[in-house]
């Protein structure tokens, strides 16, 4: 099978394009970076350097490929990552999942390709009421913090726009990335205690190994259609991950502080992340795609799967 992987220098396309090589697939990888053309060559895909954001240029680079399943893993996150300004920073991103999705899209409609996979988001999305484990049937937030609305519009945009196209559209909806080069920020900020538990420290977080992300994309490459979640088995409660992950880490427990503060401190998106998010079930996606992650729990993932070394053979047993 002939595969685009637009966003293959990205924390999952690095993971993505060595799986879809051994698999037997053709892959034809995008970057933004000229620089990062060698990387691409050196991991068996054909580079493209291409800006998702120029239609015509994606157009002409999806059309020279012809390839059968177009993969969309488009971030762009780069400098600080002050979350007390959630759509600041996730600005860059927020346009590859409008613009850029309909770019890809209209690009894959017009070669003939089969079937589109986009990557979208689960945790703080769900409406932060009713249960604390959410379905794909379940509704998004439709009051999300002030600080998080043109994210979750953006992401309202990708996953209707995937699943209305002229073309079999997969949407998998990834939990909190871990594993290397996906989780540095957290973990140096939790070992300098900067990642209170805040108020009861209630948020379910529903965690997911990169490596495992990437697995959903090749379970997806032939089957399903629709939104997955894409998580692990053990939805985390913030006020037991956390100092679970700085034991790990060999570094004292979290500070605790009250909801006001927090808010105060780290802005109302956080706040909430940490104390009302809702995780997710990945029933559908093991039920459809016959897809189940290598790490289960954050548990074992966060002992063992956090560093390159570890993680690379574990990410293809079973």
């Amino acid at each position: 099978m002939r595969v685009f992987v637009a966003g293959a220098t990205g924390a999952v396309g690095r993971r993505l394009v060595p799986q879809l090589i051994k698999a037997g697939h053709e892959v034809v990888g995008t970057t933004r970076s000229e620089s990062k053309r060698q990387e691409l060559w050196n991991a068996g895909a054909e580079p493209v350097v291409v800006d998702a954001l120029d239609a015509t240029a994606v157009g002409e680079a999806v059309a020279k490929a012809a390839p059968d399943v177009i993969v969309h893993q488009l971030t762009a996150l780069s400098g600080s990552r002050n979350l007390r300004n959630f759509d600041r920073v996730f600005a860059g991103t927020n346009a590859l999942r409008t613009r850029g999705t309909d770019n890809l899209i209209a690009a894959a409609s017009a070669c003939g390709a089969r079937r589109f996979i986009a990557a979208s988001y689960t945790g703080w999305p769900y409406a932060r009421v009713g249960g604390s484990i959410k379905s794909e049937t379940d509704p998004l937030d439709p009051q999300p913090p002030a600080q998080q609305r043109e994210s979750l519009a953006a992401i309202n945009h990708l996953e209707e726009a995937t699943v209305s196209a002229p073309l079999t559209g997969v949407v998998l909806r990834y939990g909190m990335f871990y594993g290397p080069g996906a989780f540095d920020e957290m973990v140096t900020a939790v070992r300098k205690r900067m990642v209170p538990v805040v108020g009861d420290g209630g948020g379910v977080w529903s965690m997911l190994h990169i490596d495992d992300a990437a697995s959903a994309v090749l379970a997806a490459l032939d089957s399903g259609e629709g939104i997955y979640n894409i998580v692990d088995d053990d939805p985390a409660v913030a006020a037991e991950l956390i100092p679970v992950l700085a034991s790990i880490l060999g570094a004292k427990p979290p500070r605790h502080v009250p909801l006001w503060l927090g808010r105060l401190l780290a802005g109302e998106a956080v706040a909430s992340m940490l104390t009302q998010a809702r995780g997710a079930s990945n029933a559908k996606a093991k039920r459809e795609l016959r897809w189940a992650p290598t790490w289960p729990s954050w548990r074992e993932g966060f002992r063992f799967g956090l560093s390159d070394g570890l993680s690379d053979s574990a990410a293809l047993r079973g």
